[in-house]
C-alpha cells in the first residue's frame, strides 16, 4: 500500500540531522521568568496574583479570561516582580506577569488520577481546561474547546499530528522516541471522550524508527493505528493531514470537526496525559534549538517563561553570529529581532542561520515567467501568482473571488518560485486586509 499524502507540496532541505540524535535535555531557568497573558488564541488570561506575592512552581497565576481562553501557571518558585507590558517574539508589547526566580523550584503538590478510565467525559475536559492545555504545535487554540465539539458523536478520527514536516524541527521526533507511552496514554484519554472515534498517529516516513516503535506499542490496541505518510511539506498542515489520513477535505469555513476529525500535536497530547493522569498543569515543553549558527543544536525541556537567550546558552551559544533568527521553522516561522524575549506554550523551536537566504534571494527577484510551479506546489490548488498580483494591486474583490482566503500560508509557492518572488508574503498581507474588512462590517 502506498504512503498517504495530499496534492501539491514541496521538498525543502530537511536539516533535521543537526538535532535529531540529540536526546532531550532539561534546562532550568536562571533569570526572571516572563509570562505573557496572551499565549493562546482567544481572550487573554487575567492575573490572580499581585506584585510582591510569593508563588510556587505549578501555582496558577492567571485564570482564563473566557471560554476560549486558557489559564497560566508559574514554572518556578519566586516573587511576582511586576505585571507590565513586555516584548514578545512577534514584536508586540503584551501585558505579562514577571516572576523573580528564587532558584529553589519549590513546587505545589499534584493529585494524580489512579484510574483514568473511571473519569467521565466532562471530568476529562475539565482537567484539560484547568491545566491550561493549548495547541502546542504553534496555533495555541485552547484544547478544551477543541475537545468540546457541538456533535461529539460525529467525531470518527482523533489524528495525532506526528508529521513534523517543518525543516530542522526535531522536538516531536524526540518525544515519540523518548516518551511514546505518554503519547499513547494521551491518545487513549482523548478516545474516552469520543465513543465512535479511532486514534491515528500520522507520521512521515523519514521517521521509520518512530513508526516502528509506535506500531509495536499499539499492536494490541483495537482503536489506535499508525498511518505512515509521505515525507513532503506541508504534510503536517491540518487540512493536508486530514486529507492524507481520511481522504476528507475541509476549507476555511469549516472546522476539522465538520469532517469528523480532531487533530492534536504530539506535545499537546502529552500535555493532556500530564493534566489528566498526573494532575500537572502546563509549565514546560520541548523546543528544538538549531541551525548552522548554533554550537550544539539540540532538543530542550524548558520552563515556560524562560528567555530565548537562556535556551541558546544551553545549546552552547553561537559558533558564528547569525544573520537570521527565526521562531519556528523556516517555512512558516517568523524572524526575530533579538533573544531577550520570553518563551511561551507555543514556542516549539528557534532557528539560527549564519546566512539570510531570503534577503539574498530578494536581490535576484525577477518578473513572473508564468511557469506554473507555484500552482503545482500549492496544497490548496490555488493560483498563487495571480493572487499575489491582486494583492500588489490592491484588488481585494478579485482576490476573494479567486479563493485567496483558502491560502494556508505555508510558503510552498515562494519556495517553488524560480523568479524568487515573495508570493506568500503578498498573499498573507491581502488576506489580513480582507479579513479585517469583514470584521469591521459586522
Amino acid at each position: 500500500m502506498g504512503l498517504k499524502t495530499f496534492k501539491g507540496g514541496v521538498h525543502p532541505y530537511e536539516g533535521k540531522e543537526l538535532a535529531k540524535d540529540a536526546p532531550i535535555v532539561e534546562v532550568l531557568p536562571k533569570g526572571d521568568l516572563v509570562y505573557p497573558l496572551s499565549q493562546h488564541i482567544g481572550a487573554p488570561a487575567s492575573p490572580i496574583v499581585a506584585k510582591g506575592d510569593r508563588v510556587l512552581k505549578g501555582q496558577k497565576i492567571a485564570e482564563a479570561g473566557g471560554f476560549v481562553s486558557s489559564p497560566i501557571y508559574a514554572s518556578a518558585s519566586g516573587t511576582v516582580k511586576a505585571i507590565e507590558p513586555r516584548r514578545v517574539a512577534v514584536g508586540d508589547m503584551v501585558n505579562s506577569i514577571v516572576i523573580e526566580n528564587d532558584g529553589a523550584f519549590e513546587e505545589v503538590s499534584y493529585t494524580p488520577c489512579e484510574d483514568v478510565t473511571a473519569l467521565s467525559k466532562e471530568e476529562i475536559i475539565g482537567k484539560v481546561k484547568e491545566a491550561g492545555v493549548v495547541g502546542m504545535g504553534g496555533a495555541g487554540f485552547p484544547t478544551h474547546v477543541k475537545l468540546s465539539p457541538k456533535e461529539p458523536e460525529k467525531i470518527e478520527y482523533i489524528i495525532a499530528n506526528c508529521a513534523e514536516c517543518e525543516p530542522y524541527l526535531t522536538a516531536d521526533y524526540r518525544r515519540m522516541l523518548e516518551n511514546p507511552e505518554e503519547l499513547i496514554g494521551g491518545m487513549k484519554i482523548i478516545l474516552q471522550i469520543f465513543d465512535k472515534a479511532k486514534g491515528v498517529f500520522g507520521i512521515e516516513n523519514n521517521k521509520p524508527d518512530c513508526i516502528e516503535k509506535l506500531q509495536e506499542l499499539v499492536k494490541d490496541e483495537p482503536r489506535i493505528e499508525v498511518c505512515p505518510l509521505e515525507t513532503k511539506y506541508p504534510q503536517g498542515g491540518e487540512r493536508q493531514l486530514i486529507y492524507a489520513v481520511t481522504g476528507r477535505s475541509i476549507n476555511s469555513k469549516m472546522l476539522p470537526a465538520d469532517a469528523g476529525c480532531i487533530v492534536d500535536n504530539v506535545e499537546t497530547i502529552i500535555a493532556i496525559y500530564n493534566a489528566v493522569k498526573l494532575g500537572k498543569p502546563v509549565t514546560n515543553r520541548i523546543s528544538t534549538i538549531t541551525g548552522d549558527a548554533i554550537e550544539h543544536p539540540g532538543n530542550f525541556l524548558y520552563n515556560i517563561g524562560t528567555s530565548y537567550q537562556e535556551l541558546v546558552d544551553a545549546a552552547g551559544g553561537f559558533k558564528v553570529q547569525p544573520e537570521k533568527i527565526i521562531s519556528g521553522g523556516p517555512m512558516m516561522g517568523f524572524a526575530m529581532f533579538g533573544l531577550d524575549v520570553p518563551t511561551t506554550k507555543t514556542s516549539s523551536s528557534l532557528l539560527c542561520m549564519s546566512q539570510d537566504e531570503v534577503a539574498a534571494a530578494e536581490k535576484l527577484q525577477t518578473a513572473c515567467i508564468n511557469c506554473g510551479r507555484c500552482v503545482e506546489a500549492c496544497p490548496e490548488q490555488l493560483i498563487p501568482s495571480r493572487l499575489a498580483k491582486f494583492s500588489d494591486k490592491g484588488l481585494s474583490e478579485e482576490f476573494e473571488k479567486w479563493h485567496g482566503l483558502e491560502c494556508v500560508e505555508c510558503g510552498s509557492c515562494s519556495f517553488a518560485c524560480p523568479a524568487k518572488r515573495q508570493l506568500a508574503q503578498s498573499i498573507k498581507t491581502m488576506k489580513k486586509q480582507v479579513l479585517a474588512a469583514k470584521r469591521n462590517k459586522k
